[in-house]
C-alpha cells in the first residue's frame, strides 16, 4: 500500500531542502571571498589587513575575505550552478531599488546582464559568520576607505541567520571546549576585537552581533560554559550595555564578572597601548556584578553633595536588593556604609523599603490573553511591535493610522517603512547597532505571534494611543484648574468629555490618517 504524502511533510521537506542550498551557497560564497583577498584586485583590503597587523593566522582562522565588486559575485555563483532566487535566499545579493543611494551607485557599476541584482557586500572587506557546527550562516562586512554608509553591514535575516541568534566566534570556542581547554567564555563588542584578543591568546572570546546581548546568545553560549567575563568597550554605550547584558546573563544562571577598560578604550586598543599582561591582569581581577555597578554609581554622582550622595545610596541599593541572599546585602551593606558614612541600620531599613516596592511592582502587570504589557515597559514594547510591523509590511497593521502623529520620535524610520526598501537597506541609512529599538524591529521573530499577530498589534496600538490621549485628558484638567474664564472653562470641559468618550469607546479616529 502506497503511503499517503501530507502537505506538512512536504513543506518540513521542502525548508530542509533549501536550508542545505542556502548553507552550501554560503558556504562557496565565503570561500571564494576568502580566495578573493589575494587577488590583485584586492589591494584596499590588503592595506587594511596590514594596517590592523592581522596574521596569516588570523585570515585563516576567521577566514576572512574581500569583495570585489557588485557583480563579481553572482558570476562565480551561477557558474556554481545556484540561482538568482537562492542567492537572494540566502542574502548575498538584492535587487535593485531607485531609492537607496547605494543601489544607485551599483546601477553605475553593474552591466546590462547584472542590471537587476548586486552584491550586498561589494567592496568590503568580509567576516563569515558562522555557528556552532562551524557552517557559514551570514556576513559581517566592514567598509573600507571614507563612506557615507554604516561601517558595519550585516546579512540581512534569513532562514538560517538571525542576528539575534548569532555569536561570533563560537565555532572557534566550541573547538576550544572540545579540546578541554575552556574555563570561562570573554564576551567583547565586535568581530575586530575578538580577532585581537584570540591573537593575544585569549582564544574563549566571543562577541553578539552589534552590543545587544539577547537571550538567545546567551541559552548558545550556556551550553559551553558557566562562567562569563564581560568586556566591553569603556566608554558610555559599553557601560549601559554591560548592564544590559548582566540582567539577561544571571537569568541564564552565570557567573558573571566584569573587566573595566580604561576609558575610551575597546579591547584591541588596550592590546596596542597597553600589552597583553595589563589586560590580562583586568581580566584576571574582574569584578563581581555589584562591586562594578557601585563603581559606576560613583561616577554618576558627587559624593560630597548630600543630595547626590542619597541618590547614590538608593541606586545601589535597588542593584544590592537583586542579590537574593542576607549574607551578601549585608557584605555590600557595609561597603556602602564606608562609602557614605550612612549607620548600616539606616540602610537596612532602606533596603527593605525598596525590596517591599519590588514585591508590589511585580503585581503591577495587566494579563490580557497571555500578553504581557507592564506599565513601565509596555509603551517601547508597543513601539517596537508596530514598527516592526511597518518595516515587515505585515498585512495586519492598521492602515487608517498616522504613525508619524503616534511615533514623532521615529518618523526617520517611519518613512523608509513607507518606502518599502529592503530590510538591507535600512543598515545604509541607520547606524542599526547603535540603535537599539530599531535593531529589535528588525530582529523581530513574527513566527512567536503566528495567527495572534493583528490581535497583539491592535494591543499596541492602543497602548499608546490610549496613553496620548490620558495624556491629553491630564493636560487639560490641569488647564481647566488654572483657567479663570468661563467661556474658556466651558469649551476644557467639552474637549475633556471628548477624550474622556474616546478612552472609554475605544476610539482611535483622533489618530486617523487625515
Amino acid at each position: 500500500m502506497e503511503v499517503p504524502e501530507f502537505e506538512g511533510e512536504k513543506e518540513i521537506i521542502e525548508k530542509k531542502r533549501l536550508k542545505e542550498r542556502i548553507l552550501k551557497l554560503l558556504d562557496c560564497t565565503y570561500k571564494h571571498y576568502h580566495e578573493n583577498l589575494f587577488l590583485p584586485q584586492a589591494k584596499p583590503a590588503q592595506e587594511y589587513i596590514k594596517k590592523r597587523n592581522f596574521t596569516k593566522r588570523e585570515l585563516e582562522d576567521f577566514k576572512m575575505g574581500y569583495s570585489i565588486n557588485w557583480t563579481e559575485l553572482i558570476d562565480y555563483l551561477q557558474k556554481q550552478g545556484f540561482t538568482y532566487k537562492e542567492m537572494l535566499e540566502a542574502g548575498v545579493v538584492q535587487k535593485h531599488y531607485n531609492n537607496s543611494q547605494e543601489n544607485k551607485n551599483t546601477q553605475n557599476n553593474t552591466s546590462n546582464s547584472k542590471e537587476s541584482y548586486y552584491d550586498v557586500m561589494a567592496g568590503r572587506l568580509i567576516f563569515p559568520i558562522f555557528n556552532a557546527f562551524n557552517e557559514c550562516i551570514g556576513f559581517s562586512a566592514r567598509v573600507l576607505g571614507q563612506s557615507d554608509y554604516a561601517k558595519y553591514k550585516n546579512t540581512a535575516e534569513t532562514l538560517v541567520f538571525q542576528k539575534g541568534k548569532v555569536v561570533f566566534g563560537i565555532n572557534l570556542v566550541k573547538a576550544l571546549k572540545q579540546k578541554g581547554g575552556l574555563e570561562k567564555i570573554i564576551i567583547v563588542e565586535g568581530q575586530i576585537d575578538v580577532i585581537a584578543m584570540h591573537r593575544a591568546g585569549f582564544n574563549s572570546t566571543v562577541a553578539c552581533m552589534g552590543t545587544a546581548l539577547t537571550k538567545e546568545n546567551a541559552h548558545e553560549l550556556k551550553k559551553l560554559s558557566n562562567n562569563v567575563i564581560l568586556c566591553f568597550d569603556g566608554d558610555s554605550a559599553g557601560t549601559k550595555a554591560t548592564i544590559r547584558s548582566i540582567d539577561i546573563l544571571k537569568e541564564e544562571g552565570f557567573n558573571v564578572l566584569i573587566a573595566s577598560l580604561p576609558e575610551k578604550h575597546d579591547p584591541d586598543e588596550v592590546l596596542k597601548e597597553y600589552g597583553k599582561d595589563y589586560l590580562s591582569n583586568l581580566i584576571n581581577n574582574a569584578l563581581p556584578i555589584i562591586d562594578y555597578l557601585i563603581n559606576v554609581e560613583l561616577k554618576n554622582y558627587d559624593l560630597n553633595k548630600p543630595d547626590e550622595k542619597g541618590k547614590f545610596t538608593v541606586s545601589v541599593l535597588k542593584h544590592i536588593s537583586k542579590l537574593g541572599s542576607d549574607s551578601e546585602e549585608d557584605a555590600y551593606l557595609d561597603k556602602v556604609k564606608k562609602i557614605t558614612n550612612i549607620p548600616i541600620d539606616i540602610l537596612r531599613r532602606d533596603l527593605e523599603k525598596i525590596k517591599g516596592g519590588q514585591a508590589n511592582k511585580k503585581s503591577d502587570i495587566k494579563i490580557t490573553d497571555n500578553v504581557l504589557i507592564s506599565r513601565e515597559n509596555g509603551n517601547i514594547r508597543a513601539i517596537k511591535f508596530i514598527l516592526g510591523s511597518l518595516i515587515y509590511r505585515k498585512d495586519f497593521v492598521n492602515k487608517n493610522i498616522d504613525y508619524k502623529k503616534l511615533m514623532p520620535r521615529y518618523c526617520e524610520i517611519i518613512d523608509k517603512a513607507y518606502e518599502n526598501i529592503p530590510i538591507s537597506s535600512y543598515f545604509d541609512y541607520f547606524d542599526v547597532d547603535q540603535n537599539p529599538i530599531l535593531k529589535d524591529c528588525i530582529n523581530i521573530d513574527f513566527g512567536e505571534y503566528e495567527d495572534a499577530g493583528k490581535k497583539y498589534f491592535d494591543e499596541c496600538l492602543w497602548t499608546l494611543i490610549s496613553q496620548e490621549l490620558i495624556q491629553r485628558q491630564s493636560e487639560l484638567a490641569e488647564k481647566y484648574k488654572e483657567c479663570t474664564d468661563s467661556n474658556e472653562r466651558i469649551k476644557i470641559i467639552q474637549k475633556l468629555n471628548d477624550v474622556t468618550k474616546s478612552l472609554k469607546d475605544k476610539n482611535m479616529e483622533d489618530f486617523y490618517v487625515r
